[in-house]
């Protein structure tokens, strides 16, 4: 685990590098799909062709499942590639983005487990990084979940999803139910430093709905390796492949869970794998 956690630190530091000088420059924004808030750039792209090209010579063996070019391979190792996380931010020249990436493979008894996972935000130059059962870091020092113990203590995070116009119900519902309970809520766009700050207990929680295995797997890993719990929104235990997550410090566990959940029974919701 400690060989991946590397190679994934040295391949996020490269390519936060990239992003970095090219934040200021003149970039090509193009939309994906039919909405108007599901953006990519010229800077997404170099992003995701350098970390494969890394990972292609590294671990030519493993499987990849990027943002921009979808799934690649067959193995028993996959990465979870995302080369730019808050990319209408970056867009619009605001600075607060990040490259993740992630890496799931066996671990004993059969199964299969994210092992090395690393959020990387290159203005600020902050490496978040986790490997399976060793704890989570900051640029080397030991990340540990906020101790919050209630909710009207807590400060929240969310996202909204792309298809928020089509489909408001769940994601604005649950915003409400909890906005007029936290201490407070924001909204960052980028689902991955989101997860990260949980894990530095910068913030007590975050929840969102349709997210996608690059926008996660490397701050679930993060939140659980510094204490914290992942679930998914309606009840069931987190897994990298569904996209309706909440994270929690350990106090607000499982009260924050919890009401989350209760809110998709009312609602009838239950999370869809990705690809379904």
């Amino acid at each position: 685990m400690s060989e991946w956690l590397a190679l994934a630190e040295s391949i996020a530091r490269e390519s936060g590098a990239l992003l970095r000088a090219r934040f200021d420059a003149a970039r090509t924004v193009e939309f994906k799909g039919a909405g108007h808030s599901n953006l990519v750039t010229d800077a997404d792209r170099a992003s995701e062709e350098l970390i494969l090209s890394r990972l292609a010579r590294a671990v030519p063996t493993h499987a990849v499942l990027a943002e921009e070019s979808g799934a690649a391979g067959q193995g028993a190792y996959t990465w979870f590639v995302d080369p730019l996380d808050g990319t209408t931010n970056y867009a619009h020249g605001v600075p607060h983005f990040c490259v993740t990436l992630a890496v799931e493979g066996p671990v004993p008894g059969g199964e299969t487990a994210l092992l090395a996972g690393v959020v990387y935000d290159p203005l600020r130059d902050e490496l978040f990084s986790a490997a399976r059962g060793q704890g989570a870091t900051l640029n080397g020092r030991r990340l540990v979940a906020s101790q919050v113990c209630a909710l009207d203590r807590a400060l929240l995070c969310t996202g909204f999803p792309y298809d928020l116009p089509q489909h408001p119900e769940a994601p604005l519902g649950l915003f409400l139910r909890l906005v007029t309970k936290a201490q407070g809520m924001r909204r960052m766009g980028s689902a991955a430093l989101d997860l990260a700050y949980v894990a530095a207990g910068r913030f007590d929680g975050f929840f969102e709905f349709g997210l996608k295995p690059w926008d996660t797997a490397a701050g679930a890993l993060l939140v659980t390796e510094a204490g914290g719990s992942m679930g998914r929104l309606d009840g069931e235990p987190w897994s990298p492949r569904f996209g309706d997550v909440v994270a929690a410090a350990p106090g607000l566990t499982p009260e924050l869970p919890d009401l989350c959940a209760a809110f998709a029974r009312e609602l009838g919701w239950q999370a869809r794998a990705f690809g379904a």
